[in-house]
């Protein structure tokens, strides 16, 4: 499958969890077994298709095929598009052939994967268009649907957005109760290289006067909480490139074009992952 992205600008791998977390999803579907599919001879060879009822970002091939490989590794999915293709409503999405017990076993989970991804992915373009014109990138955030951490960051890249840390472990992000925690920012951050952490250090300042204290202490990167957009502009001014600067805040798609316009490096939105409106597909079997 063609990846819709530059893998080399993400650490990330996305795949790390994907049979796991299919399997995980399978068993609380299908337990021990599809009872209703039994209805069907064994031996019920059948094809189906699955099309967007609406306009959607395509997204969540991996795990879908994961469904049906772990069903029933005699399943074939044709794909009629990679992902992060931009689909019009009713548009073919792909072609399944194979047992008709397997195909309906597998049916919800699959699309319970497509669906959900889709609808970050989607959405994240929205909000990637609101920027455009503008050097302001999005990002995503920590806040995701649990179990589905690293399946919704592909999805933001799917989209056209951009991947902030996996987790904890990969990047570090110094916020106000580890700065109280700690003393101070210096505190923090001396804490930090004293342990031998070697990676960047992003810090969150929530005024103007904490720049300059962030800076000193050595922060690489600043996480600008709840900045008003003429506190934003001075933030520019006052780093002057010297880090980057991400703004944060419960920002809304109506937000982005004045944050962009601000010259912030990044905006980060929650709502991208924790807010999804699932894309309605449809599958439906065409021979029997």
């Amino acid at each position: 499958m063609k990846i819709p992205f530059d893998r080399s600008a993400t650490l990330i791998d996305y795949f790390a969890d994907l049979a796991p977390t299919v399997r995980a999803a399978l068993a609380e579907d299908v337990g021990e077994g599809d009872v209703t599919a039994q209805l069907i001879a064994a031996d019920t060879r059948t094809v189906a298709t699955v099309i967007t009822r609406e306009a959607a970002v395509q997204c969540g091939r991996p795990w879908f095929d994961e469904v049906f490989r772990q069903i029933d590794p005699a399943v074939r999915v044709a794909w009629a598009h990679d992902d992060g293709t931009t689909l019009g409503p009713d548009a073919l999405v792909c072609t399944i052939e194979g047992t008709a017990r397997s195909i309906v076993t597998g049916e919800r989970c699959a699309l319970n994967f497509l669906q959900t991804l889709s609808g970050t992915a989607t959405v994240t373009q929205t909000y990637v268009q609101a920027l455009a014109g503008s050097r302001t990138r999005l990002l995503d955030t920590r806040k995701t649907l649990p179990g589905l951490r690293r399946a919704q960051k592909y999805a933001v890249r799917c989209g056209g957005g951009y991947n902030h840390r996996a987790g904890l472990y990969d990047g570090i992000v110094v916020k106000e109760n580890h700065i109280a925690a700690a003393g101070s920012v210096a505190g923090a951050i001396r804490a930090l290289r004293d342990a031998g952490v070697s990676l960047p250090i992003e810090v969150e300042v929530e005024r103007l006067d904490q720049i300059g204290i962030a800076l000193g202490a050595g922060a690489d990167m600043l996480l600008l909480d709840n900045f008003t957009l003429a506190m934003m502009r001075d933030a520019v001014a006052l780093t002057a490139g010297r880090v980057k600067l991400e703004a944060s805040g419960g920002f809304g798609l109506a937000d982005l074009p004045d944050v962009g316009a601000t010259g912030v490096d990044f905006v980060s939105v929650g709502g991208l992952t924790k807010h999804v409106r699932a894309i309605d597909y449809s599958m439906r079997i065409v021979t029997g």
